[in-house]
């Protein structure tokens, strides 16, 4: 029995693709809920890092905003995965699914990126759009949601696009934390199989499929944007 067949029996015959359809959905949910939080936490703190302040206190935000990024963007991910599920949360008595964990944790990390991402994004909006809203009565937060943040987004959404590449194939580390995600599924087949070429080449290709997927949605994205525009 060949390498081949040897897989054919473990995915389908012995129902394999049962526990890999269920670590595609939990890379995907992982991946879609972690980079909504993280595009929240990251518009937040690009906002606090932008806000004038010309007394030292008024900067105290800008520091926490920079202490937050330093901290998510200069240790690996999976050490922020496993001190979330083996240190921070049982210190507080915190006891949820390990899936939830992995999305705070991935979230939390995204955050710091997109924060940068985002704080080019409002940097790059002509300085006339706040002048604009502030003369329209509307406050700073206002301003910032209703105007320049809508604009910084459709500067960013290339950029938001590789956000979410990049988590997308760092949820192949939640196997850490005992998650059967795409890798820990493919994984299980070839330890289960012996055999580790092919289940680990079919595993690379789903990745690439999924990366070329979300490659499309940000093009279709874009251009729906650039049509907007010129209505």
């Amino acid at each position: 029995m060949n390498a081949w067949e040897i897989f054919y029996r473990e995915f389908v015959t012995y129902e394999g693709y049962e526990t890999v359809l269920e670590g595609l959905l939990a890379t995907v949910i992982i991946a879609v809920c972690g980079l909504l939080i993280g595009f929240v936490v990251g518009c937040i703190l690009a906002v606090l890092k932008i806000i004038p302040a010309k007394r030292w206190y008024a900067k105290i935000p800008r520091w926490l905003a920079n202490i937050y990024v330093a901290l998510f963007r200069g240790t690996p991910m999976v050490v922020q995965l496993l001190l979330i599920h083996f240190v921070i949360f049982p210190i507080m008595h915190i006891d949820i699914p390990t899936l939830a964990e992995a999305v705070i944790a991935f979230g939390l990390n995204s955050g710091a990126y997109i924060c940068e991402i985002m704080r080019g994004g409002i940097q790059s909006v002509d300085a006339g759009q706040m002048e604009a809203g502030r003369a329209l009565g509307l406050g700073y937060v206002a301003t910032m949601v209703h105007i320049i943040i809508p604009q910084a987004f459709k500067n960013v959404v290339p950029t938001l696009g590789n956000e979410f590449i990049a988590l997308i194939k760092e949820t192949s580390v939640a196997g850490f934390i005992a998650i059967v995600d795409l890798t820990r599924a493919f994984q299980n087949i070839a330890n289960s199989t012996y055999e580790f070429i092919i289940p680990y080449v079919v595993l690379a290709l789903v990745y690439l499929v999924l990366v070329l997927v979300i490659t499309l949605i940000v093009r279709l994205i874009e251009r729906r944007l650039k049509v907007s525009d010129r209505r």
